[in-house]
């Protein structure tokens, strides 16, 4: 892989290509779809060269997932939408090229998998577009069978996609893409819905792709913990959809970290970490991007200081920092206000779950964690009353969720889908967000009340009066998070809630369910971010094959790299960097970001 940028970033001036004419060129871009009056983005200008991985970073609402629907005409020859500026795909106006010459040049990867899978099994669904090129089917079978090996579903070739975890769909989306064989790859949040191990293999094999050097990538991604170790290029977007910053990782992510930081666009764990370290007066410079490295710079730092500092003011000890001071507001005397017995469940002749057991005591913040697949969405669901027909017993507050009425359901456990538009019924946010407050017959100056409210406190004042599905993805996802907020349930079960999310969007909402633990809210969150878990969790169960294969403290599952890796998880960011770190000891017990010197607690 090669970069054709060089030198420091110029805030709006994009790097020009010099190796070869770009495969794509997106000038002074900005979008407005219709019936709204507020652009989408605006300024959003960058090129993509053969060869070349390009991240596109921005907070949410930046118009990430808007620019690439431009590139293969989506937008806005399917979706309405008006147009300033240019996309040039191969030299063409992608805005009036037809869809499907674009889709020779452009694969794509949508947010939602299930936005793009229409056939009946894994290998039709890949065939089907080498198919609508008309190409001998040898070679579509060959595309098809690569694609599949690639993405590691080979082997179940012949199942219904339906049948596939939300992180298998994701894989199979990816193989479709990879099938067409396109000059250019655009992926938007291709790992969202992987486990660790998942976007290790996924990554991996994108590499591979890379570095044949005929082929170009653009990522849309908030995992950069895994995307920058194969990235060449970084294009940010401001929270208007303006290019702010366009050049190599060390002149963005790097030099300009902070001020990324401050604007709410994702950076990896380890360099979040080393920004509050370096406040704390720990010499570390070049800033780190991996665990490994801020681990090597700290190291370096302690070998060559005459006099480490101590620079954990608040005088906590490695020992005192591994105990949590999230205590849960739970009463051990009281019932429990989620107990699981003897679960069985089958989805069509499969068994998701075997004879589950599982008790959650009022107040607790547990995260349900494991493989794509394992029947973690299954349980919460179950466990929420989504799915029904279940054997055996689940009792929420004294209901049986698979057997009550819905409404009824609702004033127990709130629930939040993997994807949001999947719990969308209303043709407005506000009405989203008044639709179960009116189910339960609340006075309607309550109700406007408690919606205005919740749409401050999640930023979609502005978007009360548009159809949910125009949202972007992170603020569809606040939506949903809202939906399930505002009716008070003690319970609360949340199936991925950061997706899709910039960085100050996700730890607002993650400081809001923390609150609500601390004020008795039970949470239960299925989640795949290994941080995520490691700042808020104080219980984690590890879900395997159907059964629960651990059930602990956080502490104790997250430090335990075996059993993680056998159930294709991995040690979070931090814990990696800092475990067991002899030269700065007071920091070598810390696994959250806010148990940092310096941090706010």
């Amino acid at each position: 892989m090669t970069s054709a940028a060089s030198g420091a970033a110029t805030a709006g001036t994009p790097v020009a290509a010099t190796a070869s004419a770009p495969l794509l060129a997106v000038r002074d871009l900005a979008v407005t779809y219709e019936g709204s009056e507020a652009a989408a983005t605006r300024g959003a200008s960058f090129s993509v060269t053969p060869g070349e991985v390009v991240l596109l970073l921005g907070p949410s609402g930046s118009g990430k997932s808007t620019v690439a629907l431009t590139l293969n005409g989506l937008i806005p020859q399917s979706i309405p939408a008006t147009t300033e500026g240019t996309v040039l795909v191969s030299g063409e106006d992608a805005a009036t090229t037809p869809i499907p010459r674009l889709t020779t040049r452009v694969g794509m990867v949508f947010q939602d998998p299930d936005a793009q899978l229409v056939t009946g099994t894994l290998l039709d669904e890949v065939a089907f577009g080498p198919e609508n090129l008309r190409l001998p089917v040898d070679d579509v079978l060959a595309r098809s069978e690569r694609a599949l090996r690639r993405m590691g579903l080979w082997e179940r070739r012949h199942e219904n996609p339906d049948r596939l975890s939300g992180g298998g769909r994701q894989r199979l989306a990816i193989a479709c893409a990879l099938a067409m064989e396109s000059p250019l790859l655009v992926l938007d949040e291709p790992t969202a819905n992987l486990d660790p191990e998942g976007i290790e293999d996924v990554y991996a094999a994108l590499g591979e792709i890379a570095a044949a050097g005929d082929r170009a990538i653009l990522l849309v991604e908030h995992n950069l913990d895994a995307a920058i170790g194969f990235t060449d290029r970084v294009v940010v977007l401001d929270h208007g959809g303006r290019t702010i910053a366009d050049g190599p990782i060390d002149a963005v992510l790097r030099e300009r970290a902070a001020e990324l930081h401050a604007i709410g666009v994702w950076l990896p764990v380890s360099t979040i970490a080393a920004l509050r370290l370096r406040e704390a007066g720990y010499p570390l410079d070049p800033l780190p991007l991996s665990p490994d490295e801020l681990r090597a710079g700290l190291e370096a730092a302690a070998s060559g200081a005459e006099n480490r500092r101590i620079a954990a003011s608040s005088g906590e000890t490695s020992d005192s920092v591994r105990v949590s001071r999230d205590s849960p507001a739970q009463a051990q005397a009281q019932a429990p206000a989620v107990s699981v017995r003897e679960l069985t469940l089958r989805r069509g002749r499969t068994t998701v779950l075997h004879d589950v057991d599982l008790e959650v005591a009022t107040g607790e913040f547990v995260a349900i964690v494991g493989a794509n697949g394992a029947g973690k969405t299954s349980l919460i669901q179950a466990i929420a009353g989504v799915v029904r027909g279940a054997r055996g017993r689940i009792d929420v507050g004294g209901l049986d969720p698979s057997r009550a009425d819905p409404r009824a359901v609702a004033e127990r456990v709130g629930f939040v889908f993997q994807n949001p538009e999947h719990q969308f019924v209303a043709p407005t946010v506000f009405d989203e967000l008044a639709h179960g407050l009116r189910r339960q017959r609340t006075p309607e100056d309550e109700v406007r009340e408690r919606v205005d409210g919740m749409l401050r406190r999640f930023g979609l004042e502005a978007h009360a009066d548009r159809h949910p599905f125009v949202l972007s993805g992170g603020q569809k996802r606040r939506l949903s998070v809202g939906t399930a907020l505002i009716a008070g349930a003690p319970v609360l079960a949340l199936d991925e809630p950061t997706f899709g999310q910039d960085r100050a969007r996700a730890d607002e909402l993650l400081h809001v369910l923390r609150d609500l633990n601390r004020d008795g809210t039970t949470i239960l969150v299925v989640t795949h971010d290994m941080q995520l878990v490691s700042e808020y969790a104080q219980r984690c169960v590890v879900v395997g094959d159907g059964r629960i294969v651990a059930d602990g403290a956080t502490a104790d599952i997250l430090g335990d790299d075996e059993l993680l890796r056998s159930a294709a998880l991995r040690m979070p960011p931090l814990r990696r960097a800092l475990h067991g770190l002899d030269g700065y000891p007071e920091l070598s017990g810390i696994a959250r970001l806010r148990d940092l010197p310096g941090s706010d607690r």
